[in-house]
């Protein structure tokens, strides 16, 4: 089998990807990898403004419940002590933040834009792979001559082309779950800087519970926290774990939201950052199969639809004789990613390092910088504006 274009992952970059180089013209698109039918109900994205615009062109967007997206026009950021960061939407002449949305809502969406375009999804995984030829696993033969790593961390066809993959990781563990909150989040996402790691509650829509007739305020919780602690917390068992996390979270977001009640299962994702090279002999890497980045400011999907939008972008603009895999084709798609990439991994881990570390000095400095920020309505502005950019 021959054709111009394999994507190689069918999970929500891999989708979107596809989609993407199909609204770019591309029409010989084959999408390899098994269907992701064990769909995580609880686990949410952050969608910058310019992703959301990207999911629209591509059609997924209009495809989603409307009343499971939460629309967030506020952000609260506390520092460790005195520090405080306030950003609203309309600080930079914008309607919202960023849109929190449901994982398993996107995925069924990206997958019901394939099957409206016809897409050829080969449901196996990739077993070979070697000059632009790959194999699945009932031995079909594949050629094309771009071929996308859009599977993961652990990206087989990354391992199988033989590219980089500078992975270090943080001594952390991202602890996710849903809460239950006493107040009203009022479409404000909420970050703390504590002693122990960062916090962060994203707001979700409110939802009625059975036979209550006022309703539930929830959020998403996304605590990076050091990894013994959290190593700890996940050993215990669940009536432990929960009365410990609900106390260890009145503590860390200081009644915000009144009382925080764990309302499922907590699961734990170990932390790092990496990088690659982006692309190889008619191979390109998109999302976590290229990159990671600490969670802390929500933007790993994002940087993986940015790297879908350019990658087709380059693609569909290369010159007529070169094949969508040519060099200077992937060049320029490497070229394209390089600043965004490179800014998110510098801030993140930067951001991370500096509230990571001890001392009173540092601790003033830290906490100052915030509350400095907070004043200067131009920064804000610039911040927002970046932060709405982001892919």
């Amino acid at each position: 089998m021959k054709t111009s274009i394999v994507v190689c992952g069918g999970g929500t970059v891999g989708m979107a990807t596809t989609l993407a180089l199909l609204r770019a013209g591309q029409k010989e698109v084959i999408l390899l990898g098994p269907r992701n039918s064990d769909l995580d109900h609880d686990r949410v994205y952050a969608i910058s403004p310019t992703s959301q615009a990207f999911l629209s062109h591509i059609g997924a967007w209009a495809l989603m419940p409307a009343d499971r997206i939460t629309r967030v026009d506020a952000m609260e950021i506390r520092g460790d002590t005195f520090g405080a960061l306030h950003l609203r939407a309309w600080q930079a002449a914008q309607v919202d933040l960023t849109y929190i949305i449901y994982v398993s809502d996107l995925d069924r969406a990206l997958a019901q834009a394939l099957d409206v375009h016809g897409v050829r999804w080969v449901g196996e995984h990739l077993a070979g792979f070697a000059h632009g030829v790959g194999h699945t696993e009932s031995a079909q033969a594949v050629e094309a001559d771009l071929w996308v790593a859009a599977d993961g961390a652990k990206s087989t066809l990354r391992h199988l082309a033989g590219l980089n993959y500078d992975d270090q990781p943080y001594d952390a563990t991202a602890l996710i779950g849903q809460l239950q909150c006493e107040r009203p989040h009022q479409g404000v996402a909420l970050q703390w800087f504590t002693p122990d790691g960062i916090l962060a509650c994203l707001p979700l829509p409110n939802i009625l519970s059975k036979g209550v007739v006022e309703p539930t305020h929830q959020v998403s919780m996304v605590w990076s926290m050091q990894r013994d602690v959290a190593n700890q917390l996940l050993a215990m068992p669940q009536a432990d774990q929960v009365q410990t996390l609900q106390t260890r979270l009145m503590t860390a977001s200081r009644g915000r939201l009144g009382s925080l009640t764990v309302n499922s299962l907590i699961k734990g994702f170990p932390l790092s950052i990496a990088k690659s090279p982006m692309i190889g002999d008619r191979v390109a890497l998109v999302g976590d199969a290229a990159h990671r980045v600490h969670p802390l400011a929500g933007q790993g999907l994002n940087l993986g639809l940015g790297d879908a939008q350019a990658l087709a972008k380059v693609v569909s603009e290369r010159e007529l004789f070169m094949s969508a895999g040519d060099h200077m084709v992937l060049r320029r798609y490497r070229r394209e990613r390089a600043q965004a990439l490179w800014e998110m991994r510098f801030i993140t881990d930067s951001l991370y390092k500096l509230f990571g570390a001890s001392g009173k000095q540092v601790a003033w400095l830290r906490n100052a910088g915030l509350s400095l920020v907070d004043r200067l309505p131009f920064a804000k502005r610039l911040l927002i504006e970046a932060a709405s950019r982001v892919r």
